[in-house]
C-alpha cells in the first residue's frame, strides 16, 4: 500500500477526524519508514474494546512498511488523563502499576510484528524517561514552554474546570507528560506521528507543539471518532461494564457474543475500523447482509474477525458455541463448543453415579432450572417442548443414562428456542 494509499484507506474506514497537514504527512510517509506511535495508559489491567482502533491502525500502518511504536504509560498511568472524564481517577501505587503493565504489554504484543527489520514494532514504557527526570528539569524543559492559558483552552481541562468536580493540578499536568512522552520519542526513536482518539486531540498538539519549540524535527497528529453506538452509547460497555480484551476479564465468548449484538447501523463501520479485512471484502459482506439481515452475516464475521485478532483460535469454539446457543449448528455440537459454554450458560454439575442407576429426566430438569417444578417438566415434556443432546424426550418417565451422555459427561439441555441449560457429570 502506497503512503497516500494509506492514509486514503484511513479516511475511507473512518479513521480520519483530526489531523495535522494531511499532505504534509503523506509526504512525511513516503520519505522512508516512520516512527508512529499510540500510547495506552495501565489504569487497569486489561486494555478495552475501545483500544483495538489503535492498536489495529498501528498495525495497518506496520504493514504499510512504518514503525509501531505503542506505548504503555508507566508514568501517564500515576496520574491519569482527564480526557473525557468527569471525575478524578484513583491513584495506583507501585504494585498494581506493575501489574497492570504486565498484563496490557503482553496483550499490545498480539498486535504487532516485533521481529527483527525496518518496520520491527517497538514496546516502550514512558517511566524508562520520566524516572530521573526531576521536578526542576521538567519545569526547564517543558513547563517553560506552556501557558496556562493554552492548556486551559484545551477542551479536555476547560470541560473539568467548568464542571462540579474540578481538576487537579496533578490530571492538569497530564498533557504536559504527554507532549514530553511525543517530544522524548522524536528525538530519541525518530518518532514524527502520533495518532489516538478525538479525545487526545489536545494532547497530541501540546507535543507536537513543544517538538517544534525543542528545534526537533516536524511533528504530526491523527485522530479518529471516539467509538459511539448508533444510540450515542459507548462501544465496549455493557450493563456490566466494560468489554475487556483480557480473557479473564471477558471471556472469548462473551466477547464474541458482544460483536455479533451489534446494531445494522454500526456493523460496517466496525468491520471497516475493527479488523484487516480489504474495504472489498466489507462491501461485499455488507451487500449479502442488506439482502439477509435476519441472518446477521455481518455481525458474524464481524465477531469472528475481532475475535481472532484478540484471542485468536478460541474464536472457532466461541462461534461453535454460539451456533449450539442459537440452534444454528449442522450437526450435533463439538466437544469444545460444549466446554466454551460451561459457566456461559447455566451449568449444573451432577455426580456420574447418579447415572449409572438411571437419572429421571423430570428430576433433571427441575436440578438443572430448566423447569421450574416437576409438574412444569412434565408439562414441558408433553408439549414436546425439551430436547437433551437432541433428542425429544416423549414420557415423563424416561431416565438418563450414562450412554446418554455427549462424550461421556455432557447433557445439552434445550427448552424452547431459547432456553439452553448444560449439565456436567463428575
Amino acid at each position: 500500500m502506497t503512503d497516500a494509499a494509506i492514509l486514503a484507506d484511513f479516511a475511507a474506514r473512518g479513521l480520519m477526524h483530526d489531523s495535522t497537514d494531511r499532505v504534509e504527512i503523506a509526504s512525511l510517509l513516503s520519505a522512508e519508514p516512520t516512527g508512529v506511535y499510540y500510547g495506552c495508559d495501565p489504569t487497569a489491567d486489561s486494555l478495552h474494546a475501545g483500544n483495538l482502533i489503535g492498536l489495529l491502525a498501528l498495525r495497518r500502518l506496520q504493514l504499510a512498511g512504518h514503525r509501531p511504536i505503542a506505548l504503555a504509560g508507566g508514568a501517564t498511568g500515576m496520574i491519569g488523563d482527564p480526557s473525557g472524564r468527569s471525575d478524578e481517577r484513583n491513584l495506583l501505587d507501585d504494585d498494581a502499576l506493575a501489574h497492570n503493565l504486565s498484563c496490557i504489554t503482553e496483550q499490545i504484543g498480539r498486535f504487532l510484528d516485533f521481529e527483527p527489520g525496518p518496520y520491527c514494532a517497538e514496546l516502550v514504557d514512558n517511566r524508562s524517561w520520566t524516572r530521573d527526570v526531576t521536578l526542576i528539569d521538567f519545569l526547564r524543559i517543558v513547563g517553560k514552554h506552556f501557558t496556562i492559558n493554552q492548556m486551559v483552552a484545551k477542551d479536555s481541562v476547560r470541560s473539568r474546570m467548568l464542571g462540579d468536580q474540578g481538576i487537579s493540578y496533578t490530571e492538569f499536568s497530564y498533557m504536559l507528560l504527554q507532549a514530553f512522552d511525543f517530544s522524548w520519542l522524536n528525538e530519541h526513536r525518530g518518532c514524527r506521528l502520533q495518532i489516538g482518539g478525538s479525545d487526545q486531540w489536545g494532547n497530541i498538539t501540546a507535543g507536537i507543539d513543544l517538538c517544534r519549540r525543542l528545534g526537533l524535527p516536524p511533528a504530526h497528529g491523527i485522530t479518529w471518532p471516539l467509538m459511539t453506538r448508533a444510540d450515542g452509547a459507548k462501544f465496549g460497555k455493557t450493563a456490566a461494564g466494560s468489554i475487556w480484551l483480557s480473557a479473564e476479564r471477558t471471556s472469548p465468548f462473551a466477547f464474541f457474543q458482544y460483536w455479533m449484538q451489534a446494531d445494522d447501523r454500526d456493523v460496517e463501520r466496525l468491520l471497516q475500523q475493527l479488523t484487516l479485512l480489504p474495504l472489498n471484502d466489507i462491501e461485499s459482506i455488507m451487500h449479502a447482509h442488506r439482502t439477509a439481515p435476519e441472518t446477521r452475516g455481518a455481525q458474524r464475521r464481524l465477531a469472528e474477525e475481532a475475535t481472532r485478532l484478540v484471542h485468536g483460535d478460541a474464536a472457532v469454539s466461541a462461534a461453535e458455541a454460539t451456533e449450539v446457543l442459537f440452534a444454528s449448528a449442522a450437526g450435533p455440537p463439538s466437544e469444545r463448543a460444549l466446554v466454551t459454554l460451561i459457566d456461559e450458560i447455566p451449568t449444573t454439575r451432577i455426580a456420574r453415579d447418579a447415572l449409572i442407576v438411571g437419572y429421571g429426566v423430570v428430576d433433571l430438569l427441575v436440578t438443572c432450572g430448566a423447569a421450574a417444578s416437576k409438574s412444569d417438566a412434565r408439562r414441558a415434556i408433553d408439549q414436546r417442548g425439551i430436547q437433551m443432546n437432541g433428542v425429544r424426550p416423549t414420557d415423563a418417565n424416561t431416565v438418563l443414562r450414562v450412554e446418554d451422555l455427549a462424550y461421556d459427561r455432557f447433557v445439552l439441555v434445550r427448552r424452547g428456542k431459547r432456553q439452553v441449560f448444560l449439565v456436567l457429570t463428575g
